[in-house]
């Protein structure tokens, strides 16, 4: 926990970096703001992470029972589609709100990791929607989303996979 925590409390100078994690104080405030701009949208922003993620990984859809035999294109109305993408974005903004109670975010994480785990999804299932969730980032802010602001997603959702992943080694 301590490098999770250390990304969430690290020092208040912005340019310190944490040995632990490498995050700084700013990229601590990009992640902020950039998810503050996503989470103004919940819906239409899980939604174009869902519908990137199954046109990059088709056989993922199949995974999801109330939706897999449905056309991509089919899927953005779709209520329950609607409402699993929702989830995914409240678990993104639950991560950005616990940033001062890290022992809140890593029950938070734990709980998501040992439902994943249960179901069978697999560490490579979730490094495509690390991958996924950036893209879509990109796409979103354009030439904002800096190379600066991309590293500190990263290293973000590595802090957050590694809670994750503890679910996964049971």
């Amino acid at each position: 926990m301590g490098g999770l925590t250390s990304i969430f409390y690290g020092s208040s100078n912005e340019n310190v970096i944490d040995p632990a994690t490498g995050l700084t104080g700013r990229q601590k405030k990009l992640v902020q703001s950039t998810w503050s701009v996503v989470r103004k949208e919940p819906i239409a922003n899980g939604v174009a992470i869902m519908i990137t993620f199954f046109k990059k990984h088709p056989e993922y859809q199949k995974l999801f029972g109330a939706f897999k035999d449905l056309p991509v294109d089919e899927l953005a109305a779709n209520k329950k589609f609607q409402a699993h993408c929702l989830s995914i974005i409240t678990a993104l903004n639950n991560v950005v709100d616990s940033m001062g109670d890290p022992a809140l975010l890593e029950a938070n994480l734990l709980a998501i990791g040992e439902r994943h785990h249960r179901r069978g999804n697999t560490r490579e299932q979730f490094l495509h929607l690390k991958e996924v969730i950036l893209e879509v980032l990109r796409q979103k802010f354009g030439t904002k989303f800096t190379p600066e602001t991309a590293e500190a997603w990263n290293k973000t959702l590595d802090a957050v996979y590694s809670i994750i992943f503890q679910a996964f080694t049971t």
